[in-house]
């Protein structure tokens, strides 16, 4: 079982009965984000690990995609770390208080504010989640407002749980198991979020992107071969 030993502690629970944590701070509405260019956009997470990109679910997680975007402009990432990684299991991160000198703390911030739940995509390998309390203290299920995980397998046993997936992984999952292979850093105490990997596992920015930057391209269709006479053919043709 995965538990968080705090009380300011975010839970997962899970079908089976486990629990992973997130955090929560007071919850206020979320500053609405400033018109941008349109059209689809991922978020790129450099990290110390190599590029996670991730696709943004704007249909089915509106209000959850624009505030982590809102985020991502403000540059509200930018310096935190992936403080909590349980192999087989997910890497977490979007905690401002990863960014001071004190991991002790990490694990329990964000932004001041909560996002209403949007649940309806379901927990597969790469699958980005808002992070929350549990449902005793929070039955409205709503999203811490900056914390976020990202699932390194399938997970089928939290899609019970009621946690709002805004987000899909679509390059990068090899930085991904590099961040969960990690563990704890020896020489980070154990936050309040449980297996730290410290500053190991570093954000160093996030940027929006346009969708079609990181999307294969389609192949076009092959196209049916020319029949074309060759020059031998033809004076063969003319001979008979």
């Amino acid at each position: 079982m995965h538990r968080l030993v705090t009380s300011c502690a975010l839970l997962i629970a899970t079908a089976a009965g486990a629990q992973a944590a997130a955090t929560h701070t007071p919850s206020t509405k979320p500053a609405k984000a400033t018109a941008q260019a349109t059209g689809p956009q991922v978020a790129v997470l450099e990290t110390a690990q190599g590029t996670i990109v991730v696709k943004l679910d704007e249909k089915d997680a509106p209000k959850t995609t624009a505030n982590f975007k809102k985020l991502v402009r403000e540059k509200f990432f930018d310096g935190t770390y992936f403080h909590r990684v349980i192999p087989g299991f997910m890497i977490q991160g979007g905690d401002p208080n990863t960014k001071d000198e004190d991991p002790s703390n990490d694990g329990i911030g964000g932004p001041g504010y909560t996002v209403p739940a949007e649940i309806k995509l379901v927990h597969v390998r790469g699958a980005v989640a808002t992070a929350r309390i549990g449902d005793q203290a929070n039955p409205s299920r709503a999203s811490n407002g900056s914390q976020f995980f990202i699932d390194v397998k399938d997970q089928p046993s939290l899609d019970a749980g009621g946690y709002t997936v805004f987000g899909h992984v679509i390059s990068g999952m090899d930085a991904v198991d590099k961040i969960v292979a990690l563990g704890s850093d020896p020489s980070t105490p154990r936050g309040a979020a449980g297996p730290n990997p410290g500053k190991k596992a570093l954000v160093l920015h996030a940027t929006l992107e346009p969708l079609s930057k990181w999307e294969k391209p389609v192949e076009q269709a092959a196209k049916p071969a020319e029949n074309k006479t060759t020059t031998a053919e033809a004076k063969s043709d003319s001979s008979k």
